[in-house]
């Protein structure tokens, strides 16, 4: 694994598949989970690409991933996913 996700994180990623088993069924809620992983393969391979949101919390940056953000750092040669947040969580933005 080439990024960490920290326990918020992590339990972002369970609540998220959850909601969607729901609400949408498990294969649905299975591929957008999967699509995640893919997302943080991407921020480990470009990291830069994503813009900053330093207006949310000093040097965190923002990848979108269907209808939720993925809120991360770069530390040294690591990556650092510490939220996923979505639109109905916005109130959640200042755990970061």
């Amino acid at each position: 694994m080439n990024y960490k996700l920290t326990k918020e994180a992590e339990f972002d990623l369970i609540r998220i598949h959850h909601f969607g088993v729901f609400r949408f069924g498990e294969t649905q809620a299975d591929k957008y989970y999967y699509s995640f992983f893919e997302q943080f393969d991407t921020i480990y391979e470009n990291p830069y690409m994503f813009p900053k949101v330093d207006h949310i919390r000093k040097g965190y940056r923002r990848c979108i991933c269907g209808v939720d953000s993925i809120y991360f750092r770069i530390l040294d040669d690591k990556i650092e996913i510490t939220a996923i947040i979505g639109r109905q969580d916005v109130t959640n933005i200042n755990r970061l």
